[in-house]
């Protein structure tokens, strides 16, 4: 298509026409053209339905009509609209490809008979949902609000936890169709400025229609998780957790019409962690910690491990009670894949069911046909006990995504168990270890400060330091600025 007929004539008929015809003027029922004389010049109001700010539109009118008949030159005119019109979003495109695209984002268009210029006013207002505590990341003490759909306001949650002056969101567009806003958000003295690049880099290269399942089709893009389960980058619906990790020099990616923000760069101890230890006492904190870390290495090792015990001979008397006394009516392998695949069936319906017939799944998948598999000897008590230890492990994993990528590996160690007993766990473990030490995310080593081993930086994983004592930033990121806290001697 030529890019003249995108330009800007001063006919305004001219300019609707092309207006029409790309947009589908009279076929689409919500592009709205709304003409009216503005100082008894032609003009045109063009915005689709429900995009707008009603209220503001009327003020906007009442300012346009009122604009006297002067009989001065259009750059007058365009000054005196500019000075009348009672709005604070207000700017130009000088071609009608820019004024489409800012039009597709909500804005209105006013063209005026004789002006080369399209006036860009932004009273676009989007349906929001209001802010709640993330179902997945939720406290008992803290902030009740989250992350919703809407881009602009995820970044004002943002904003009223750090009101410093270096704090960036850049903006960029992903999709040649969908034109989806993305957002960079960093603290500019303290983020790694090649980091800060890197990321925009990546974003930029995106070739793509659209990107219409948000943040998780971004990932996959800027980060390549195709074979690899492993996450690495973290999701966060917590606002302050995104302020926590941009004040340790992280870079936080925010997608318009998804409700959370993709923290990079990460290791696998930022799974392991959760805002509950901070909104306890450090000691109580550490406890959490690890707890929580115990039973997610549980959920990786406990059923293969305990497979590989009960099958095993001559066990020393310690632990000679590992494995069921009566082997049941299928082998023990197939009791736990079946159970395996059993929960996960569970928990792909309890997802589709609504909630008020949710619990009486649970009670009937849970309960019910496991107290009947084990009365009729199709498994035993053993195998049902190992496997729901287990799943209350992987719900205790803060990270979902960690999870279901543990459970993975969790095959590759069962299955690894029976066809080689102790070899293939071992195997099984090699294979998961290295696949962890050579994942990276932004070039950072997945299982830093262990493998590259960093002794103080460790600490910080192993312990909930008291935040008093946090006085240097996670040399993780490379943060320009590495002192947390900056302390006047004088008054020490």
């Amino acid at each position: 298509m030529p890019k003249d007929r995108f330009s800007v004539s001063k006919k305004l008929e001219d300019n609707l026409a092309v207006l029409e015809a790309e947009l589908g003027y009279g076929v689409t029922f919500d592009l709205v053209f709304r003409k009216l004389k503005i100082a008894h010049k032609q003009s045109c109001l063009v915005f689709f339905d429900g995009f707008v700010n009603d209220v503001a539109v009327i003020h906007i009118l009442r300012a346009l009509q009122a604009v006297p008949r002067t009989g001065v030159t259009f750059h007058a005119l365009k000054q005196d609209l500019y000075d009348r019109i009672p709005y604070f979003e207000l700017s130009s495109a000088d071609d009608l490809e820019a004024a489409m695209d800012q039009l597709l984002s909500g804005a209105m268009l006013l063209l005026v008979d004789g002006m080369q210029e399209v006036v860009v006013l932004d009273v676009r207002q989007y349906v929001v949902r209001g802010s709640e505590e993330p179902a997945l990341e939720k406290v008992t003490r803290g902030s009740r609000d989250g992350f919703v759909e809407t881009a602009l306001f995820n970044i004002n949650l943002i904003r009223r936890r750090i009101r410093d002056p270096n704090l960036r969101f850049e903006a960029l567009q992903v999709g040649r169709r969908s034109k989806t806003d993305v957002m960079i958000g960093y603290i500019k003295d303290v983020a790694d400025p090649s980091l800060i690049q890197e990321v925009k880099d990546r974003i930029g290269a995106i070739d793509r229609d659209a990107i219409p399942m948000g943040g998780k089709n971004l990932e996959e893009y800027i980060l390549g998780t195709v074979f690899n389960p492993l996450p690495v980058t973290r999701y966060t619906e917590r606002p302050d957790v995104a302020a926590a990790h941009l004040l340790e020099g992280h870079v936080v990616i925010i997608v318009d019409t998804t409700p959370f923000v993709l923290i990079v760069p990460v290791t696998l101890w930022h799974f392991t962690q959760h805002a509950e230890e901070y909104f306890q006492n450090p000691p109580v904190g550490t406890y959490l910690r690890w707890i929580r870390t115990a039973g997610i290495f549980g959920s990786l090792i406990l059923l293969p491990l305990w497979y590989t015990l009960s099958v095993s001979q001559n066990l020393p008397p310690w632990i000679a009670f590992i494995g069921p006394k009566e082997p049941g009516r299928l082998a023990l392998w197939l009791q736990l894949l079946l159970l395996e695949l059993g929960l996960d069936l569970i928990r792909m319906a309890l997802i589709h069911t609504p909630d008020s017939l949710a619990t009486s799944l649970g009670i009937v998948g849970a309960i019910i046909l496991g107290d009947l598999a084990v009365s009729i000897g199709l498994f035993t008590g053993e195998a049902i006990l190992y496997t729901a230890i287990t799943a209350i492990c992987s719900f205790a994993t803060p990270s979902i995504e960690l999870s279901n990528a543990l459970r993975l590996f969790r095959f590759v160690l069962f299955f690894g168990a029976v066809v080689a007993g102790w070899w293939g766990l071992g195997a099984g473990l090699l294979v998961t270890f290295l696949t962890m030490g050579l994942t990276k995310s932004f070039g950072i080593p997945y299982l830093w400060p262990l493998i590259p081993f960093d002794g103080p930086a460790l600490l910080r994983v192993i312990f909930r330091y008291p935040i008093p004592q946090v006085a240097v930033r996670p040399r993780l990121t490379q943060p320009q600025d590495l002192r947390a806290q900056k302390r006047d001697k004088k008054r020490r």
